[in-house]
């Protein structure tokens, strides 16, 4: 039992030297390791998905409850940074008013990993339009009437 802690902290601690000389800070490795908002939630008021341009994907699960952010979780199929940048923006929305949460901008996120490799700087930018979309979806739902409002101003 103890052979099998001992190498779970092994390899922890490889992939945290190695995504430390690749250039993630230690905010960023420790969210990649954690992943603590990394998962399903089955009672999710919306969930949308998004692929970026270098192929990851993400799900985000939004829990909403008297108009603030009671939950989220991201699945993601994608890199260190993707997963970082992923678990960040929940810890940057969980709990605010969902108006405010759609305000999230990648430099929030960016201030919050304090660093990760250049070429990895998409990765913020998805989680950020990957809650974006998930939010409008929510907030479209939400309000079906403005929509079909629209619709019949626009046959007047």
């Amino acid at each position: 039992m103890s052979g099998e802690i001992i190498e779970t902290t092994g390899a922890s601690n490889g992939i945290r030297e190695m995504l430390s000389n690749a250039g993630y800070s230690d905010k960023a490795i420790q969210y990649y390791i954690e992943k603590p908002y990394m998962g399903v939630l089955p009672d999710a008021d919306q969930v949308s998905e998004m692929t970026g341009t270098c192929g990851d994907t993400m799900a985000v699960y939004l829990k909403v409850t008297h108009g603030k952010v009671a939950d989220v979780m991201y699945q993601v199929m994608g890199c260190a940074g993707a997963v970082s940048a992923a678990m960040a923006a929940v810890d940057l929305v969980k709990g605010k008013k969902i108006e405010d949460a759609r305000d999230l901008e990648d430099g929030d996120i960016f201030r919050v990993l304090q660093d990760i490799p250049v070429q990895k700087h998409h990765c913020i930018q998805l989680a950020v339009k990957a809650l974006h979309k998930t939010i409008d979806a929510y907030q479209q739902s939400q309000n079906p009437i403005s929509k079909t409002q629209s619709s019949n101003d626009a046959t007047k």
